[in-house]
């Protein structure tokens, strides 16, 4: 029998021998890709970085100007909050995670992604969890945790809600860009069921 991960009981082959090497290949069939209408306006594909070995990935809604700019996923001021939600509330390091988006191209001024742009991406975003196989996946907003738990329910009900991808815990909360324009909500963003990645 194939002895169980210990990270997250799942079989060793389930998992890419090499999440490095996997990533690296998922990116080069990504391409100059031109699978939907975002590859008109953006400037950058953001992939999405952090370690690929992380126990804890993040997964939001897609990039916005200055993610769009750098190549990064969440380096503008939601960005920043989502560094001190991790390093101050978690007591984690940015780099021991790792971070992306529905969609990895900008949407134009910030709009909402659409369905065909979001199946789009979904074969790569798909391939990138296989490739890390964490053992929590946080979903940042509506976009973030409704693809993640396969539901059209607004953010504000499944919001805490602990739910499950292909065998990994999934933990929706609300977007660090909410919680900039509604601090008072930060007050609801729970950390505990996200350290569920932690030993």
């Amino acid at each position: 029998a194939d002895p169980a991960d210990a990270r997250g009981g799942l079989p060793a082959a389930e998992r890419a021998e090499d999440p490095a090497a996997a990533l690296a290949a998922i990116r080069e069939d990504l391409g100059d890709c031109r699978r939907c209408k975002l590859w008109s306006g953006r400037k950058t594909i953001v992939f999405g970085q952090g370690n690929p070995r992380a126990e804890l990935m993040f997964v939001g809604e897609g990039p916005g100007a200055e993610e769009d700019e750098q190549g990064l996923a969440f380096v503008g001021r939601a960005g920043q909050l989502l560094t001190d939600i991790i390093e101050k509330g978690m007591k984690m390091k940015r780099s021991d995670v790792w971070i992306g988006n529905v969609v990895k191209c900008r949407p134009p001024q910030n709009r909402n992604p659409e369905p065909d742009e979001v199946l789009a991406c979904q074969p790569f975003l798909e391939r990138q969890i296989e490739a890390i196989r964490p053992r929590v996946i946080v979903g940042l907003g509506k976009f973030g945790g409704q693809w993640l738990l396969k539901t059209a329910e607004p953010i504000s009900r499944i919001r805490g809600r602990v739910g499950e991808y292909h065998g990994i815990q999934v933990v929706p909360t609300w977007h660090p860009a909410y919680l900039l324009r509604n601090p008072a909500a930060k007050k609801d963003v729970n950390t505990r069921p996200m350290m569920a990645s932690s030993r």
